[in-house]
């Protein structure tokens, strides 16, 4: 490592991998340095999937979280091509640059062997789905699988190997906003590099770091939504007539009670529930593999309540984590898991109650009730909404359809920036989920492309 690089990116995820490959590709003549808080991706490996464990042990720094290629890594993959969801680009950026973006990443991920078969819309089903007032959003899915998608993120960061200086489990503690010093430890030892250009590619698991970075050096910020709900587990059949035609449905619900929007996303067909340690707070998520032998019998999606603040409230991040926290405590420190069934009549899921479920869970979840640590307002959107799903899949409010808690989804306050470059500073940028920006793989990877651009054409 030297002692001043032409780039400094804060973070390994996709958009800092996209960002350092472009500039690698565009602007060879440009010195780029990674620093990642992670370990190396060949390096990173959660015991529960390696089978040393049942439950997660809260590792530091977490191999599912953190580490190079970022949670993208071991997401299951999904990769959609449009701008009507996946992000807040289509808000600073003209639209159809924001496809043309996605598009270029995506041509990269095929060089390195992402999967080529495209689902597109379904204008039946989007119409069944309006035929009961819920709304699917359409788009083009590549689903990349939480296997294939690792061996593509692999090849593409050894191709810059020789290129791009990479540093890992480098935590940044702070970047002067005058020297652009970059002040990070590395395993126990402080370390400083300066970087002519700065830029932010956190992640999410990096959003309260850069956030109170924006804080102490006076970036305005403006609050994004947070999402507050479950991960729901069922039979692979019930949505198996959306799955097959376009892999992943996406529908939002507005409930008639309160009025507040609740989406269905994320979805991984014949999946595995999973446990994420957000910085000491575990949540719950979803993957999926590719290889057949490594499918379950079961299909898993995200049922999230969103919620805008107002002033005076101004910590939606710490509000969904105090959430999520609760339930760690309740369930003696791990998710819980309930029967939808269960949770309607107003009592616990025991173990003897979940034992003799149809629905065999794939997370090893503490048995227990969600009302005592979710709000009932977007417990009960949560409801409504599986009611209103089961109309155009019928068994999704199934008796036994289990319910894990709780599942996050808390998006950094938006940084005021132009072209992504931040307010009040020269040549810092930020980018990515970490930043509000944006909410998925391709939007991320796409930002990560565009603010290369930018900042190659300075140079």
């Amino acid at each position: 490592m030297k002692d001043i690089y032409d780039v400094v990116i804060v973070g390994g995820g996709i958009g800092g991998l996209m960002c350092a490959y472009r500039l690698m590709e565009k602007s060879p003549q440009l010195s780029v340095l990674i620093l990642e808080r992670g370990r190396k991706l060949e390096n990173r490996s959660c015991p529960i999937l390696a089978g040393k464990v049942e439950k997660c042990i809260k590792c530091n720094p977490c191999a599912i979280m953190e580490g190079m290629a970022g949670a993208g890594a071991f997401s299951d993959g999904k990769y959609n091509i449009t701008t009507e969801y996946g992000g807040w680009l289509p808000d600073v950026m003209k639209a159809e640059d924001v496809m043309k973006y996605i598009r270029q990443a995506d041509e990269i991920l095929v060089r390195y062997g992402a999967d080529k078969e495209v689902y597109h819309p379904d204008n039946q089903l989007k119409a069944l789905c309006l035929q009961h007032d819920l709304h699917m959003q359409q788009a083009e899915v590549k689903h990349l699988g939480t296997d294939a998608n690792y061996g593509t993120m692999l090849k593409l960061i050894h191709s810059m190997d020789g290129h791009v200086d990479i540093e890992t489990e480098a935590v940044v503690s702070d970047v002067d906003k005058e020297s652009h010093d970059v002040i990070f430890t590395q395993k126990g030892k402080e370390k400083h590099v300066k970087g002519k250009t700065v830029v932010f590619a956190v992640g999410r698991i990096g959003n309260r770091m850069f956030q109170k970075w924006c804080e102490d050096n006076h970036v305005a910020c403006t609050n994004n939504q947070v999402d507050i709900g479950v991960r729901v587990e069922l039979p692979y059949e019930i949505w198996e007539p959306f799955s097959k035609r376009i892999y992943e449905p996406k529908i939002l619900y507005k409930s008639g009670h309160y009025g507040d929007t609740t989406r269905m996303f994320c979805f991984n067909e014949r999946g595995y529930v999973v446990t994420e340690n957000s910085d000491g707070v575990l949540t719950v998520n979803g993957h999926s593999y590719k290889d057949k032998a490594k499918q379950s019998n079961n299909s898993n999606f995200a049922l999230l309540s969103s919620t805008y603040f107002t002033e005076p409230f101004n910590e939606p991040v710490a509000y969904a984590r105090d959430i999520a926290a609760l339930a760690n405590k309740i369930s003696g420190g791990y998710v819980l898991v309930q029967r939808l069934g269960d949770l309607e009549k107003g009592q616990r899921t025991t173990a003897v109650r979940l034992s003799k479920s149809s629905v065999k869970p794939t997370l090893d979840a503490v048995p227990g009730d969600l009302s005592l640590c979710m709000p009932k307002r977007q417990l009960d959107n949560i409801v409504e909404t599986l009611h209103a799903l089961d109309k155009v899949a019928p068994g999704t409010a199934n008796y036994d359809t289990l319910l894990y808690g709780v599942e996050c989804k808390y998006y950094s306050a938006r940084p005021h920036a132009k072209d992504f470059m931040l307010e009040g500073t020269d040549e810092i940028y930020a980018l990515g989920d970490g930043a509000g920006f944006t909410r998925s793989l391709a939007q991320a990877a796409a930002n990560g492309l565009v603010v290369a651009d930018i900042i190659g054409k300075k140079h």
